[in-house]
This record gives structure tokens, C-alpha cells and sequence, in this order.
């Protein structure tokens, strides 16, 4: 008799052995334990990685039963079981024994998302934080190590010297008081305060905006709670709040204006405040400055993004930030940041995509719209197609925009063409169970897009002979601002839209590019036709990157002190292609 330690490839048992081969596998024992007579543990392995020898049993089953099976794999450790639907057999190049080749396992759902969200959050109170991968096909760019680095110091910062901190009631003091800061509170506490305001997509690329230069710049961000932010997305920062508490001093920061006395561009041209190459004393600065950033800003204004001004702003313990725009291109430009966001961000063309995936999580309520419309309607598909239409003009329901929608989806080939009435197909219909399936998900104000596409696909046979459907959760027909079941629709809708695996977007929408910039999807976009009667022309083109689009840029050379075109300083930042004027970040390789 053998001993122990050999002889194993001899004791092995021969139809073991068998079943191995036939699935190419290869026969391999293991010592368990380390006693003179120690257990043997036997498997198939293959070429490269362990299987558990019941996956070599079930594949020498399978070489005698047709292809179209359903085998459940023995799971190890605590990993579920994992169900394959269809095998594939396939010959050897050299013509010997026929091996079994198994779809590759789904890779497991990393719920942190590369370690851009950190764990102990509590799951129920939030469900969407760590489940939003499960719905996802694109499993989305990995964000650099100094990414997540800079995210959990500015964590830190937040639980220091946020809302019920001894630093933020002294900070509230010394703003109540109207002094600077000097020598109150805690000179690593300085707060940005970001106001809502406009449509739910214009907040929400705001509040990312505000967050990027909160964290290059060690700010505490402070968000205006009005229009139900608390209702809409759940807290960012584990251990505190990211929600203005009640009792802010500025009473009326909501309603700040280009009129405010304390706004940063007034403040420079009536000489409140000067800039220059050295640091302005903190006792000659205000207790805080305005910084006006919407659509009608002013160049004084936009001088936020200089160098000279960001070092007097730096200073200033509060800032109020109001703007209706994503002006993340803007910080590009500011050359003081460019190193650190050239670390952050290597690809500079997923600002907003990390942005967007750490902060913007859906409540529980918003969350069971988004997955009980996706588990109805668009789970079972093997494409979905996400289609954002937005009406501009007079003409709501147009039969140019539509027209429009069907001609750029076909000719990108998303759709299929239709067949006429009395033509025959193209192909031969396939068996029922081997037709492949499209989901079409319409968002609009407006159902008369959806009522017709569907009419289309319906009353017409697809040319491919693919089955599609179409959807449209909710048609409100025109835009509330600030009603909360409007927003909550609207949040999920655009939720679903970034669930989609390719997307149409309509050109100048930031409910669109929210949606492009959560799923890390560069949408096919419908340009805007000159006037309501024109025909787009191209009807889309495929956008530089899934980046939004900085509507309201400056046009403004910090270093020549002169108007320039901001669009050709840095490689990375170019204009927009929906909005020629507007800037948007895209990857130095597209310049």
C-alpha cells in the first residue's frame, strides 16, 4: 500500500479521473490537515483556476443532454450560488476531445464603488447607497487612490466642524456678530454654503459644483435644505450633515441677488475688498461674501476664477454660493487647483461621474420608484435604450422633433428601422424564445413622444426582427419647480435614464446630463435646431464625454489680464458641442 504523502495520482478514483477529462479539466488532490494519516481532498481543477468538483460532474452531464440547460454551481465560502443559463460546446484546435466552456460568473457588484463610498452607513436608512450597482450593467470608472483619499479626510473635516460641533456654533457667532473670524472659532472651519434654486437637474449639478471647490479649498459644504433636498437624497457624509441647520444668521440668503450689497463682484468694483499677488489681512475682510455665479453674472463675478481672488476668497470664513450651473470647467481653469485636480481627476473627463456617484443617492421613497418601474419594465431586456426629450420652443408636440428622435436612433442603429405595411421582414423571424428584446425608456414632460413610438413598434413588425418595447414612467407636461411629487418623478426618471445602456439626451438638458454623468454613459445628444421649424441637421452626434456642459462660462484670461476664448487655455477643457459657447471637460487625447 502507498503511503500517504504519494501515490495519489495512482489512489485517485478512475471515473473521477474520467469525468475530468471529458471536461478538461484536470485531476489535483489536496492534504487537509496535517496528522500521519491526513485527509485527502480530491477536485477537478482547471487550467488556471479551482472548480469544485461537482462543476466537472455537471459537465460531464451536460456532454449527454442538449445545450439549454440550467445548472446550479456548488458555491464556496458564503458566495450565493450563481445560476448559468447556457453552455456552449466547443472542439479542441488540434481536433482531440471536445471541451466544455462555461460563461464567464458575473463579476461580484462592488457595492463601494472602488472605494468612492465608505462603508457603516446604516443599508435600511439609505438602501439606494449600496445597491445602486446591482442595477447597473456599466460598472463605471474606478476613481484614483487620491480621490478617495482627499473624500475621506474632507469626511473628517465635515464631522469636526459640522452642524453641532463646538467650531460650527462659534463660527454661526462670529458670522451673527459680523466679525471676520479672526481669532474665533477654529481657523480650519470655513463653510460654503450652496443655495437651491431652479430645476432639479440645475441643483443637482450646483451642489457637485459647490462640493468640488468645498474640497479644494477644506471648506465645510453647507446645503440650502429648500425644495426638499432632505426628501430627494439621503445624507453624503457619514456621522453628520451635509443640510443647513435652522437659525442660519443670513436670514435671506435665499433670496441674495446681483443687488446684494456683500456679492464678491460688488465688493471688488466698489473697492470693499482688493486683490493682488499677497494674502489680505483676515481683520480687513468681511465675515462673508456672496459669490454670484448664476446666468447673469458679471465679469467681477467671474473673476472667482482667478488666482489673485481665489486668494482673497480663501480667507473669508462663509461664502454663499448661488448658481444655476455645473462650473466645474471653470475650476479647471484656475491655476491654482490644476495640480491637485490633475491628481484627483487623471481622467478629467469623470468629474462629475465620481461626484455624482458619492453624492446623490435616492431617499427610500425615491428608490422604490426607480426599482419596482425597473423590475416591471426593463429588467427582463437585453438593451435598454434611455431617450431624454426636452421641448423647446412653441411647438410641444412636434412632429420635426420626432422625426428627429426615430432618424438618429435608427441611423446610430439603438433602434430598429420598421416595416412598411404589406412588405416581408428582412430576416426570418427567429423561435420565439430567441428573440432579442429592447427596452425603450422615454422621459418627457410631453406623452405624445412615447404614444408614438410605441404606436410605431407596435403596429410594425421591427426589420430585425427584435422585439421592443416602450416606457415612460410619468409626463407631467410641463415643469413645477419646487413641488415635491414633481421632483420626486423627476429624480427618478433620471435615475432610470443612467440605468440605461446607451442614451439619446437632448442637447442644453441638465436633466440629461445628470443621467449621462451618474450611469458613466457618453449619450448620442439631439442637437438644437436654429429655430422651431427648422430640421436638426445631422439630428445627433455623440458627444466629446459624458461630462455636463458649464453653460454660462467666463471668456476671461486670468493671467493677460484680457477677454480670451477660455475654451483653448487648457487641454482638457474645450467647448461644449450642444452649446457652442459653454464649456465642458473631455479627455486630453479628444482636444
Amino acid at each position: 500500500m502507498m503511503g500517504a504523502g504519494g501515490g495519489g495520482e495512482a489512489a485517485a478514483p478512475r471515473k473521477e479521473k474520467q469525468r475530468c477529462a471529458a471536461a478538461g479539466l484536470h485531476w489535483s488532490e489536496m492534504e487537509e490537515g496535517a496528522s500521519a494519516a491526513p485527509k485527502r481532498h480530491a477536485r477537478c481543477r482547471s487550467w488556471g483556476c479551482g472548480v469544485n468538483v461537482v462543476l466537472a460532474v455537471a459537465a460531464a452531464f451536460v456532454m449527454t443532454v442538449p445545450p439549454m440547460v440550467v445548472v446550479l454551481l456548488a458555491a464556496r465560502d458564503s458566495a450565493p450560488a450563481i445560476w448559468i443559463s447556457s453552455v456552449n460546446v466547443l472542439r479542441r484546435g488540434d481536433g482531440g476531445a471536445s471541451i466544455l466552456r462555461w460563461p464567464a460568473a458575473a463579476p461580484a457588484r462592488d457595492k463601494l464603488l472602488g472605494s468612492l463610498l465608505v462603508d457603516g452607513f446604516d443599508e435600511g436608512s439609505c438602501r439606494s447607497r449600496y445597491q445602486s450597482s446591482m442595477y447597473r450593467r456599466n460598472a463605471g470608472r474606478e476613481p484614483s487612490p487620491q480621490l478617495v483619499s482627499k473624500l475621506r479626510r474632507h469626511e473628517d473635516l465635515q464631522r469636526r466642524c459640522g452642524p453641532g460641533t463646538a467650531a460650527y456654533s462659534d463660527a454661526v457667532e462670529s458670522l451673527r456678530s459680523g466679525k471676520s473670524g479672526a481669532g474665533i472659532g477654529s481657523p480650519e472651519c470655513r463653510y460654503l454654503v450652496s443655495i437651491s434654486y431652479r430645476g432639479l437637474g440645475n441643483r443637482i449639478l450646483a451642489a457637485a459644483s459647490a462640493f468640488l471647490y468645498a474640497l479644494l479649498t477644506d471648506r465645510v459644504l453647507l446645503v440650502d435644505p429648500s425644495h426638499e433636498m432632505e426628501e430627494l437624497f439621503c445624507e453624503p457624509f457619514p456621522g453628520t450633515t451635509w443640510l443647513l441647520p435652522p437659525g442660519f444668521p443670513l436670514t435671506s440668503y435665499t433670496n441674495f441677488s446681483i443687488d446684494t450689497a456683500e456679492r464678491y463682484g460688488n465688493m471688488l468694483k466698489n473697492k470693499v475688498i482688493t486683490t493682488g499677488p499677497g494674502d489680505v489681512p483676515m481683520a480687513l475682510l468681511p465675515a462673508f461674501a456672496y459669490v454670484h455665479l448664476d446666468h447673469t453674472s458679471t465679469q467681477e463675478d467671474q473673476f472667482f476664477f482667478c488666482d489673485d481672488d481665489q486668494r482673497v476668497l480663501r480667507n473669508i470664513p462663509w461664502l454663499v454660493m448661488r448658481t444655476d450651473n455645473y462650473i466645474v470647467p471653470g475650476l479647471f481653469l484656475v491655476t491654482g487647483f490644476q495640480a491637485e485636480l490633475d491628481v484627483l481627476f487623471p481622467e478629467p473627463d469623470a468629474v462629475f461621474h465620481h461626484l455624482g456617484r458619492y453624492l446623490f443617492h435616492p431617499t427610500n421613497h425615491i428608490w422604490g420608484l426607480v426599482t419596482r418601474y425597473y423590475e416591471a419594465y426593463l429588467a427582463a431586456a437585453q438593451q435598454r435604450v434611455g431617450i431624454q426629450v426636452r421641448v423647446f420652443g412653441s411647438q410641444p408636440e412636434s412632429p420635426k422633433l420626432l422625426e428627429q428622435i426615430t432618424t438618429c436612433t435608427q441611423k446610430e442603429n439603438l433602434l430598429p428601422e420598421v416595416i412598411a405595411a404589406g412588405r416581408a421582414p428582412l430576416v426570418a423571424p427567429a423561435p420565439p424564445r430567441r428573440v432579442e428584446s429592447k427596452a425603450v425608456l422615454i422621459t418627457s414632460l410631453k406623452s405624445w413622444y412615447y404614444e408614438k413610438m410605441k404606436s410605431m413598434y407596435w403596429e410594425h413588425a421591427a426589420a430585425t426582427g427584435e422585439a421592443v418595447s416602450v416606457h415612460q414612467p410619468s409626463h407631467e407636461e410641463y415643469q413645477h419647480f419646487g413641488a415635491r411629487s414633481h421632483d420626486a418623478k423627476a429624480w427618478a426618471e433620471i435615475y432610470l435614464l443612467s440605468l440605461s445602456d446607451v442614451l439619446v439626451t437632448s442637447g442644453w438638458s441638465t436633466f440629461g446630463y445628470v443621467a449621462q454623468g451618474l450611469g458613466g454613459l457618453t449619450p448620442w445628444v439631439m442637437h438644437k435646431p436654429a429655430n422651431d421649424s427648422a430640421t436638426a441637421d445631422p439630428p445627433c452626434g455623440r458627444d466629446a464625454s459624458m461630462e455636463p456642459c458649464f453653460h454660462s462660462p467666463p471668456f476671461y484670461d486670468c493671467r493677460l489680464k484680457r477677454g480670451a476664448d477660455t475654451g483653448k487655455i487648457v487641454p482638457h477643457v474645450r467647448h461644449c458641442d450642444d452649446v457652442e459657447w459653454g464649456l465642458k471637460l473631455v479627455h486630453p487625447s479628444q482636444r
